[in-house]
Formats: C-alpha cells, structure tokens, sequence
C-alpha cells in the first residue's frame, strides 16, 4: 500500500525505518508528545522526496455499531509548520473514509498541543471535548489531558 498525498507519500515502514523512526521520536519536540512505540511495523512511514520524515498509524474499530477509526501522527522537528502533518493526516483520512468505508474518524492530541490541534483542523476534525487526565507524560510522569476531536466523512476538507 502506498498513499499519496499532495507532497507526502504513506508507505509501509521498511528495513532501516525503524532506527530513523526511533530517533525521530526522541526529539525533544515530539517525545513532549509521544512516547517511542514498541512496534513501528504497525505504522506507515510519511515519506518526503525519497526521506522518511515521521509516522502515521491508524486503528479500525470493526463492530458494525460502533464502526470507526482513529489516527494519530509525528514527524521531525525539523518539518514541524510546513504543513507536512496536515497532508498526512488528510491523505489517511481519505483513504480510511473513501476506501474503507468509515464514517467518522477519530484524533486524540494532547489538549496543550495547539499546533497538533490547528493542523488537525485544518482536515476538518472538530473538538468534541477534554479527555482529563488522559495521558501519561513518560517524561515526567503526570497525568495530561487530552481533546478528543472527530471527522464526519462528510465534513473531510
């Protein structure tokens, strides 16, 4: 599988990801966000021009009544504003609506993440409310809130 957005590319993470994945992660800009994962083949790698620059995940929840799916994304520090985050996000969006099938989709930023939250918007995810207390921040062990905000199929900018 490989989406392709307006400049980024969503590939499975391939052999020499991992490492770049995991040193991503660990930047003081995005481990204020993120916590390194136990398994980035579970991920798709956002590719820039040939370079890996971040991950995208998803999961479906598949029971006819409750039927959705939530993403969530990082990339370097280094292409933080530039856009990048919200073509990715908008490029699994559509193929998770379009493809899929899914309805509605679901984010969950930590609520003190504004820009994560103004790209989020800029897809078409709208805040449904604070999640208290909903995360814990690995670098300091308190409990952080988090927003949760959706996407109607409909609403997919």
């Amino acid at each position: 599988m490989e989406l392709r957005g307006a400049e980024v590319v969503l590939r499975p993470v391939a052999a020499g990801d991992e490492e770049v994945l995991d040193r991503i992660v660990r930047e003081p800009e995005v481990a204020a966000w993120w916590s390194p994962p136990d398994d980035f083949q579970r991920m798709l790698a956002v590719v820039l021009q040939g370079e890996v620059i971040g991950a995208i995940q998803y999961q479906e929840e598949t029971d006819p009544e409750f039927r959705h799916a939530g993403l969530d994304v990082f990339l370097t520090a280094r292409h933080h504003g530039k856009g990048l985050g919200t073509d990715a996000v908008r490029t699994l969006a559509r193929w998770l609506v379009h493809d899929r099938g899914h309805h509605r989709l679901t984010i969950d930023p930590a609520a003190a993440n504004t820009a994560a939250i103004r790209s989020y918007r800029k897809v078409g995810f709208k805040p449904v409310g604070i999640m208290r207390s909903y995360w814990r921040d690995h670098r300091t062990g308190t409990w952080q809130d988090g927003l949760l905000m959706d996407l109607l199929a409909e609403e997919l900018t």
